[in-house]
């Protein structure tokens, strides 16, 4: 194994409640009540499909486009007052840099990517970057781990994949990677029975890693 492509939302910050705040906010800008199933569903996917489910849900007229423009400028406001990682990420990322090549595949566009790594100073942890911005198929479709796994050059089957959603999750195992769900408080009740491993937090992500790629003395 000699790769690990992490998310980002939800995995290694603590945005999910940010999105979920907004998504409430917005939905009581219409007059109307979104209810957490809908906010769940809406998690990993790419963008587009994501406010595709909302306007679904709530019976909006207003188109995805329009709608994402709405989220993503109010997101940013959000994200720009500040981010927290989630706990373990830096001792993760320190433990894996020397063993692994290292990559983000998240659904959020690069200019959320560019505030979490400069304002959280993770850049130098990364040898690829991919976002939603150039792919054409969102998660559950596993493209944007494929492409992440190519711009490292390395095949799915050397590479592990850490997210915390179901439908990230997914894209991950159909990518061929070595799937590790890591649930968020917002995620625990979602489906993950079809992954390689389900872990308590990065830490203990990290530690199973260890467990397999350890090579034995002699």
């Amino acid at each position: 194994m000699r790769a690990v492509v992490f998310d980002m939302d939800g995995l290694m910050i603590d945005t999910e409640g940010l999105y979920w705040a907004v998504g409430r906010q917005m939905a009581r800008d219409f007059g109307k009540e979104v209810q957490d199933e809908t906010l769940g569903q809406m998690m990993g996917r790419a963008p587009l499909d994501s406010v595709s489910i909302y306007a679904s849900a709530l019976g909006l007229s207003q188109s995805p486009e329009e709608l994402l423009e709405m989220r993503e400028a109010r997101v940013m406001q959000a994200m720009q007052k500040g981010i927290e990682p989630m706990p373990g990420l830096f001792e993760v990322l320190e433990t894996f840099k020397p063993k692994f090549k290292l990559a983000i595949a998240t659904s959020a566009p690069m200019r959320f990517l560019n505030v979490v790594l400069d304002g959280l100073g993770l850049r130098r942890y990364f040898d690829a970057l991919q976002t939603s911005d150039d792919i054409t198929y969102g998660k559950p479709h596993p493209e944007i781990y494929l492409r992440a796994m190519a711009k490292l050059n390395i095949p799915p089957a050397e590479c592990f994949v850490l997210e915390d959603s179901s439908n990230g999750a997914l894209a991950g195992k159909r990518s061929g990677a070595y799937t590790i769900a890591v649930p968020s408080q917002y995620t625990r009740q979602q489906d993950f029975k079809f992954v390689d491993f389900i872990a308590k937090d990065l830490l203990d992500a990290a530690t199973h890693i260890e467990s397999l790629t350890r090579r034995p003395t002699v």
